[in-house]
């Protein structure tokens, strides 16, 4: 098992102010809509095989991904999936062919989500998480595997209460992602966005 810590990098950026006009209800509303495009993500991952084989059968089995806990003596629970494994890897490293244009498997080529945006030098998964109920020094990224794990804690207590909040989502990469290029930076107002290049073809010579 191949475990890597990613660190948080801390930005002045307000995701909330710059992009949804300070409006936290329409920002909520789209965090909604990114968790279930990662669900759908889930599932066409877990029907992906490296280079263009035939896909598998998506497993209807539950996976517990996400998860948040808060409590002043109680407890709320928050399930969704989108994590299963993949088939090994067959493909890594970037390619020097096709007139400098990095190559993909056309299965992930092909692939549309709001989630992937086309970069100069490539394809990146971007994903984003609300923690904004966290201090930067509670919240921690790492993988393991091909597995994103974020992870946040906060406990309080007093004479009078305890308060206890934690909040845990996964979610499975392609196999072949590069966990050394994988970033994440924390924005002021508490989104943490992570972006992981999606992985290239090497090109046989």
């Amino acid at each position: 098992m191949s475990e890597r810590r990613i660190d948080v990098n801390r930005s002045n950026y307000s995701v909330i102010d710059n992009e949804f006009g300070n409006m936290r209800d329409r920002f909520e509303q789209e965090m909604r809509r990114v968790e279930e495009e990662m669900k759908r993500l889930r599932s066409e991952f877990e029907g992906y095989r490296p280079n263009g084989g035939p896909p598998a059968a998506i497993s209807n089995q539950p996976y517990n991904a996400y998860s948040t806990t808060s409590s002043h003596h109680e407890t709320s629970n928050r399930t969704g999936g989108f994590g299963a494994p993949l088939p090994p890897p067959s493909f890594h490293g970037p390619s020097d062919l096709m007139a400098h244009r990095p190559t993909y498997d056309p299965y992930l080529d092909n692939l549309k989500s709001p989630l992937i945006k086309d970069e100069s030098d490539g394809k990146t998964l971007r994903l984003r998480f609300d923690v904004a109920n966290y201090k930067p020094e509670e919240v921690t990224v790492k993988t393991i595997d091909n597995r994103l794990l974020v992870h946040a804690k906060h406990e309080e207590k007093t004479p009078q209460r305890t308060v206890f909040r934690e909040y845990n989502q996964e979610f499975l990469l392609p196999r072949g992602t590069n966990p050394e290029q994988i970033s994440s930076t924390l924005s002021t107002d508490g989104v943490l966005t992570v972006e992981a290049p999606l992985p290239q073809l090497a090109i046989q010579q």
